[in-house]
């Protein structure tokens, strides 16, 4: 496996990453489930595998799940409803060019060992085409289903980001707070080539050098677009200070897309209802700040799901290729 050098370019991992990230680019994605589901946090995965394939023949780039492992009354939405490392496994032998992405496994609440081996499964089976985003978890509730604690689950990210990133090596022989694998010992499947690509989401209760030193990518919320180009330009400046290449940035975008194309931004949950020119404009200059790639979200959308989408792809996608 190959590691650029260049500033300027994106390290060479996957065959996921390498598609779905290119510098001075956007690309664009969806969030499953494709489905509206306003009125409930539970989704009916109605036609769920139809829709994804659809979405790979239209040319959308990448199809990112979530890590919801319970549905917690307070947070509002049980996601995709299958577990996503299930899932993936499922989604590489339905799909053939998508990358597959999970925005994002919550670490402190698995262990290492069982994502680390579940996510190279998928990788390879899939042909190299997984995109992993890791959390440190923002839902208190989980911790104690799950007997763990929430205020140090921080230092626990940490362990088990290192723990990943360990296990890609043979027979490693290292000292984890997970455990202490050597004398031998090595885990298997290796990942497609070698790596797995991993980006973290928001600040996982890290500091902004640890974000900068570590991971492939960055997972951000939205944001009002100005106070996203501060963000992200003191990010990248972080990253090159640490003698590392640049890496890429995506967020989640919620949209309700109107009949009426010349209909204007109107704020909803994590992004607008809004005309197809608006949305293009608006990734344009997400585009211009440095947004590598944007994951649309259909939940809040009123109109038909596969005309929403061929009309993305119709209207919005000829300009993020």
């Amino acid at each position: 496996m190959r590691q650029t050098t260049d500033n300027t370019q994106f390290a060479t991992i996957n065959r996921g990453y390498n598609n779905v990230f290119q510098p001075g680019r956007l690309t664009l994605g969806l969030v499953a489930p494709l489905e509206s589901y306003p009125d409930s946090p539970v989704p009916e995965l109605h036609r769920h595998i139809e829709r994804i394939q659809l979405a790979e023949r239209l040319g959308f780039s990448a199809i990112w799940l979530r890590d919801v492992p319970f549905n917690v009354p307070s947070f509002g939405d049980a996601g995709q409803l299958y577990d996503p490392l299930v899932y993936l496994g499922y989604l590489a032998g339905q799909t053939e060019h998508i990358a597959l992405g999970v925005a994002s496994i919550v670490l402190p609440l698995r262990h290492p060992a069982h994502v680390a081996k579940a996510a190279a499964t998928a990788d390879l089976l899939s042909g190299g085409r997984l995109i992993l985003g890791v959390a440190s978890g923002d839902r208190p509730e989980e911790y104690p289903a799950l007997n763990q604690t929430f205020d140090d689950r921080g230092e626990r990210f940490r362990a088990a980001f290192d723990y990943i990133q360990q296990m890609r090596k043979d027979k490693p022989s290292f000292e984890n707070p997970y455990g202490q694998p050597g004398g031998g010992l090595d885990m298997l499947p290796k990942p497609h080539s070698g790596k797995l690509p991993l980006l973290i989401t928001g600040g996982s209760q890290q500091s902004p050098d640890w974000l900068a030193q570590n991971g492939d990518g960055w997972m951000l919320y939205p944001r009002e677009v100005s106070l996203q180009a501060r963000i992200i330009g003191d990010w990248r400046e972080r990253t090159i200070a640490a003698g590392r290449s640049i890496q890429p940035v995506l967020q989640p975008l919620y949209i309700d897309l109107t009949e009426d194309p010349d209909r204007p931004p109107h704020p909803i949950h994590l992004g607008f209802r809004l005309g197809v020119r608006h949305l293009r404009a608006l990734l344009k200059a997400l585009e211009e700040i440095g947004v590598n790639h944007v994951a649309l979200n259909l939940r809040f959308n009123q109109a038909d799901i596969e005309t929403t989408l061929k009309r993305l792809a119709d209207e919005v996608l000829p300009d993020f290729a």
